[in-house]
């Protein structure tokens, strides 16, 4: 019976379509196909979820910036070789509040005897503070203890990211209870990692709450929500499980990734549950309408999720790799949606068909007639508003403040990092550690270096072997525990503090004197490593990224659009309003006076435009369809009214999405993204509907020529003349060979009878 079906369907389509184009014909068979191996195609997408469950749990998630790094950046090669010689050590910066000179000296060698605790410096270094205070002058040691508070920097035995660190850390907190403030590297990255697991949870199910919520406002049955939650988690799931592949991830992929997939793609599944229904009105059986169905939303699915593929593989180019770690796993997700959708959401969709009639409700979307008449009616004011904030908006957009490094991540405001911070800089200002790495071949020298460092006025301390060994004691006289932290073969290494933060304008100044002075005594195989320098080299790799990530972001966005709609002029018209929404979302914050995490500043440009230039090619396509049996007011009016559903559905889902992020996430990278992403939005949502109808009637001669055919032949006529030409050439050249010839036949003739004669 399901045969006869089928064949009756294909002899129908046969007689509906005189030969069927190519796409028709693919698209039909794999409507088929579908049908004949649901069963399989179900099981395959339980067996990859449960495998997902599993893959997932090993999936490594990196929270230090200076991993993504390009391996040519001097603070990465001058890493990488600490490592090797030294190891990495971790740090940390802690604050004892209301202590006495003598038990802070306990609290810090009972610090000292953690496990895991390299070394802690302070005061008791340099000074006896046993002497009793009236022989020690208190001036002297203001840097480490003052007002009853006293302030330790602390260098752990292994990495900020450890395991052994971060179990350090706890016992220190449990050790100093209440009296405790903490800050530094081990700190952050502890603290971000137990904020961005807490704070993700909460953003997925707000999140789901929300668009759960406009689903419902927007579908036609209560069960078509769960319908869309269901297919687009199983998408989520198989992109998440498949990140083993990966490895490790970083901490923004890893938890930004879910929402913005579930966000960008819940289009696909709209589409193809509309054409279903639109079928099913038509009098078909479920089986028929699907076919129907998938025949319809094929190309619309494939259109939106390769722009949206496109402007997220953007990001793969970028130096600074986590574009690449974030870009590939963006990607991935979409093509995962768009597998899940065509695949295994119409097996979906036959299950709940009933159940969607037994729920159906009244539509709560009004038909948009008022609103379509007025975007209509003032269509050349809303050309002109956007003609004259362009160039504002473009030249803000370029005059932001940013942040660069990890500190701008784990200690941003609203987090306990942040405040005790602010409160340990109050007391006993900044302390920033830098590391400088150099030969081990002279003590002269090695001492000259360390001296001219301890009298830099923004210099806290410097700690080497020359400067610790009293003069004339072998360095064989220490343990080996002692002398190996900072000699270690022909390799060296010095710990020096400064005073500043660890990202600001006099960081990187005092940084660079310091790598003056070091190449001055080690012209070679020296290197200054530490928070500071990592900061300015990811700031020089990913502001030179930002140019060719937009670059190929447009290309290759334009490049799907023009073979979308076969036109080279129509993907300008379309991207316009979503460029210019761009130019303002980024002009913002410089508005404002706040200050972007950079990182975010250039993902989202690609995210923007990847996921709502699909609003613009909506309304597009409508005013195109609409256009061959109506005058250019009429189809604009009915092209807003056909589109302004999906894309106040898909844009609002969106909005929603990233204004969570925004209000839940006190991670500074996190919060800013999903605001940008969200604001951004809202901005393509408004000048979709607003400019770019004013641009449709404009440009309507344009858009409804025969472009692509006019440009084909063009090619055509330029072929066909440049082959007359060759041949042309070809006689001539030929022609003129021939009675060259000839003449030199002729030539060697009278020579001949000359010779004869």
């Amino acid at each position: 019976m399901e045969k006869k079906l089928i064949l009756g369907h294909k002899k129908k389509e046969k007689d509906r379509r005189p030969e069927g184009t190519q796409k028709e014909k693919v698209s039909i068979r794999l409507a088929r196909f579908i049908f004949r191996r649901k069963s399989w195609i179900e099981g395959i997408f339980v067996i990859g979820c449960i495998l997902s469950l599993i893959t997932m749990l090993f999936v490594n998630v990196n929270y230090d910036l200076t991993e993504y790094l390009p391996k040519e950046a001097a603070s990465r090669i001058g890493l990488d070789q600490m490592k090797e010689d030294f190891g990495y050590p971790g740090t940390a910066r802690i604050m004892i509040k209301d202590v006495s000179l003598y038990e802070a000296k306990q609290y810090k060698d009972k610090i000292e005897a953690i496990d895991g605790v390299d070394q802690v410096l302070w005061c008791d270094t340099t000074t006896n503070i046993y002497a009793g205070q009236d022989f020690i002058n208190m001036d002297d040691i203001d840097d480490y203890y003052k007002d009853n508070c006293a302030v330790m920097d602390i260098t752990f035995d292994e990495g900020d990211t450890s395991k052994l660190t971060s179990a350090a850390v706890d016992e220190i907190k449990d050790l100093l209870g209440d009296k405790g403030y903490y800050t530094g590297m081990a700190v952050q990255n502890k603290s971000l990692k137990e904020n961005i697991e807490s704070e993700m949870q909460l953003i997925l199910l707000v999140a789901v709450i929300m668009i759960f919520a406009v689903l419902c406002i927007t579908t036609t049955a209560w069960s078509e929500p769960f319908l869309f939650l269901i297919v687009m988690g199983v998408a989520i799931l198989l992109n998440r499980g498949t990140n083993i592949f990966l490895g490790t991830v970083s901490f923004l992929t890893n938890n930004v990734a879910m929402v913005l997939q579930l966000a960008t793609s819940m289009d696909y599944s709209i589409f193809l549950l509309d054409a279903f229904t639109r079928e099913r009105q038509k009098g078909l059986n479920n089986e028929e309408a699907m076919t129907n169905a998938i025949d319809a939303a094929i190309n619309s699915i494939f259109a939106s999720s390769l722009t949206t593929v496109v402007g997220f593989l953007a990001l793969v180019c970028m130096k600074f790799s986590i574009g690449f770690d974030m870009g590939l796993v963006l990607a991935k997700g979409i093509i995962f949606s768009l597998l899940t959708v065509v695949f295994f959401m119409p097996a979906m969709i036959l299950k709940f068909a009933d159940w969607n009639e037994k729920t159906a409700h009244r539509p709560f979307l009004p038909p948009f007639n008022r609103l379509s008449r007025g975007i209509y009616r003032f269509r050349y004011a809303a050309l002109i508003v956007m003609v004259l904030i362009v160039p504002p908006a473009y030249v803000a957009q370029g005059m932001n403040d940013y942040l660069y490094g990890n500190s701008a991540v784990g200690a941003s405001e609203g987090t306990q990092v942040y405040d005790d911070d602010i409160e340990i800089t109050r007391i006993f200002g900044r302390s920033n550690m830098l590391l400088v790495l150099y030969p081990n071949d002279s003590p002269v020298t090695e001492k000259a270096m360390s001296d001219e460092l301890e009298d830099l006025p923004f210099v806290k301390s410097v700690t080497s072997m020359a400067n610790t060994l009293p003069e004339g004691i072998p360095e064989d006289f220490l343990p080996y525990s002692v002398t190996s932290q900072l000699h270690r073969g022909d390799k060296s290494r010095m710990p020096v503090y400064i005073r500043t933060k660890t990202e600001s304008t006099e960081a990187f100044r005092d940084t660079d004197t310091i790598r003056e002075i070091v190449q001055k005594y080690y012209p070679q195989n020296s290197f200054v490593v530490g928070e500071t320098p990592s900061t300015q080299d990811i700031k020089t790799f990913i502001t030179a990224d930002n140019a060719h990530v937009n670059v190929l972001s447009l290309l290759g966005v334009f490049l799907v659009v023009m073979f979308s709609f076969r036109s080279v002029l129509v993907p300008v018209i379309v991207m316009i309003p979503i460029q210019v929404a761009i130019f303002l979302n980024m002009a913002v914050p410089y508005l404002t006076g706040s200050t972007m995490v950079y990182m975010g500043y250039i993902i989202v440009s690609s995210i923007q435009l990847g996921a709502t230039v699909d609003y613009s090619i909506l309304l597009t396509n409508n005013y195109m369809a609409c256009r061959k049996e109506m005058k250019k007011k009429e189809a604009c009016l009915q092209a807003v009214k056909m589109s302004c559903g999906s894309i106040f559905t898909s844009g609002t889902i969106l909005i929603l999405a990233g204004y969570i992020i925004h209000f839940i996430s006190n991670t500074a990278a996190i919060g800013d993204l999903g605001h940008l992403i969200g604001r951004g939005a809202l901005f393509s949502v408004i000048l979709v509907l607003t400019v770019l109808p004013a641009l449709l009637v404009l440009f309507d001669r344009i858009i409804t020529s025969n472009e692509w055919e006019d440009f084909k032949k063009l090619l055509a006529r330029f072929h066909k003349k440049g082959k007359n030409a060759v041949k042309t050439g070809a006689k001539a050249f030929g022609k003129a060979n021939l009675a060259a010839v000839r003449q030199e036949t002729n030539g060697m003739g009278t020579e001949v009878k000359t010779d004869e004669d």
